[in-house]
Formats: structure tokens, C-alpha cells, sequence
């Protein structure tokens, strides 16, 4: 029986590039907060902003590794820890999505789509993960405003700079 090597291949800008994501969303959410006083005291952050940034621009993996990374590795420095597990899957299919119709619908009204799934993906995966680790299925709804209000923030920061920034990084 002959074992076969997988070797993945990433190129040194790719690795660069998601690691400066990373970096970039784990800042941003770690230092640019508020914390509501509603639901079980969620953020309100702007690490969706390079999310969003990074995935309409260097596409569906970089996008997926910045924001499970990112803001994963927040949960876990951020004594966020229990929402860990939940943030990587979720805020990783967030930048996946983003990214998957960034890159087939480059255009405005492709990256407000993208976003628009993106929020709807985080609003019903931290309403999931919420019920799950409180044990209460009522208590979610709280935190549906603050999301909202989260991925409308980045939208009006991102939605007018993606494509002329995606033009110029590109080149």
C-alpha cells in the first residue's frame, strides 16, 4: 500500500494577506466596542469591517480565515471564551459567503447581497449559539437588534470604499 503526501499549496502573499486579516479583525473587534446592556451584554464592534473588506477583496478563504481567526481569537483573549467555538463557525461562514459572491458578482450590488446574507448568517447563528449556551430560547431575540445594528455599521463603512479599494489593491 503506497501513502500519498497532500501538499496544500498557499503562496507567501496568500499567507500574508490572512494573517494581516486576521490581525486586522481581532483588532478592530478587541479594541473598537461597545458592550450593550441588553440581551446577556453583547458587542457591538467593527472587526466586520476588515472581515467584510478582506473577503470582497482577496475572496472566500482569506475572508473565512480572517473572520473565524479574527474574531475566534477575540472570544478566546477577550474572556468571551464559552462564544468561541460558535464565532469561528459562524463569522468563518460570514467571510466565506461574503467572499463566494464578492468573487462572482463584483459589484456593488453583489458585495451589499454578500453582506446582507452575511448579517442574516449572524443574526441566526448567534441566536443559535445564545439559546444553546444559556439554555433559554426567548432570551436570543434580544441580541437581534445589536447584530443588525453591527453588520449596518460595517455596511455603511465598507459598501462605499470595497470597489475602489478592491480596484486599487488588485493591481
Amino acid at each position: 500500500m503506497r501513502k500519498e503526501m497532500v501538499v496544500l499549496r498557499h503562496s507567501t502573499k496568500d499567507m500574508v494577506l490572512t494573517g494581516m486579516g486576521i490581525a486586522l479583525v481581532f483588532v478592530a473587534t478587541l479594541f473598537i466596542n461597545l458592550r450593550l446592556p441588553i440581551g446577556q451584554g453583547g458587542l457591538i464592534h467593527l472587526g466586520n469591517v476588515p472581515l467584510f473588506l478582506f473577503a470582497i477583496i482577496y475572496g472566500k478563504k482569506i475572508g473565512a480565515m480572517a473572520g473565524a481567526f479574527g474574531m475566534g481569537l477575540f472570544d478566546l483573549m477577550g474572556g468571551w471564551t464559552p462564544w468561541a467555538p460558535a464565532t469561528f463557525i459562524i463569522v468563518g461562514l460570514m467571510g466565506y459567503t461574503v467572499g463566494v459572491i464578492a468573487e462572482k458578482k463584483d459589484d456593488l450590488t453583489g458585495y451589499t447581497l454578500a453582506i446582507i446574507l452575511a448579517c442574516a448568517i449572524k443574526v441566526a447563528g448567534y441566536y443559535v449559539a445564545e439559546a444553546l449556551i444559556y439554555g433559554n430560547w426567548v432570551q436570543p431575540v434580544l441580541s437581534i437588534p445589536g447584530n443588525l445594528m453591527q453588520s449596518g455599521v460595517a455596511a455603511l463603512i465598507v459598501l462605499p470604499m470595497a470597489g475602489t479599494l478592491k480596484k486599487a489593491l488588485k493591481r
